[in-house]
């Protein structure tokens, strides 16, 4: 965050600069407004810019083994550009690295989720998904399983066939491509 600050701080000196610059240039004709009025562009730039890019980076320093399955976008009346091209405030990603499959019953399939928002810090879990009956168990510290590793305690979600959490989930491996060793 304080990176991204300076980051902001630094494109306002550079806009404040480029105005000067234009003005010595013009023999001091262009206003002296221009200054200020650079200043903040190249602020606002800047922030746009990186409220823009963190999902990007975000995802390109995932390992090949997370997969993003959901991006939630959003638009707000203080920020009027989010209505031109929406805003990515939050995703949702598939850790395979942890992906287990149950030995009595194959189509269990043990895996991380992760949520991760702009400026918060990632929640993770992890869900056990039933890939032949396309369902969903969130396992928390008190949920119990019985000796073939099924929840008794669990709610059940149930999922389309073609969600992307569960096809990333249950097919395994780098974007829900297959796996290489379950």
């Amino acid at each position: 965050m304080l990176i991204e600050f300076l980051a902001v701080i630094m494109a306002g000196f550079g806009g404040a600069g480029s105005a000067l610059i234009l003005r010595k240039l013009s023999a001091r004709r262009l206003p002296a407004w221009l200054v200020p009025a650079c200043t903040a562009a190249g602020m606002l730039a800047m922030v746009i810019y990186l409220e823009y890019s963190w999902a990007p980076r975000f995802e390109a320093g995932l390992p090949e083994e997370m997969v993003v399955v959901s991006k939630n976008e959003d638009r707000t009346w203080y920020r009027p550009w989010t209505y031109v091209v929406p805003l990515t405030t939050r995703l949702m990603v598939v850790d395979n690295r942890i992906r287990k499959t149950n030995q009595a019953n194959p189509d269990l399939v043990l895996t991380g989720i992760i949520l991760q928002e702009r400026w918060a810090l990632a929640f993770g879990f992890k869900s056990l998904f039933d890939c032949a009956g396309a369902r969903r168990a969130d396992l928390t510290e008190g949920t119990k399983v019985d000796e073939n590793g099924i929840p008794l305690t669990a709610d059940w979600y149930q999922l389309s066939p073609e969600d992307p959490v569960l096809i990333a989930a249950c097919r395994g491996g780098a974007h829900g491509g297959p796996s290489k060793a379950s």
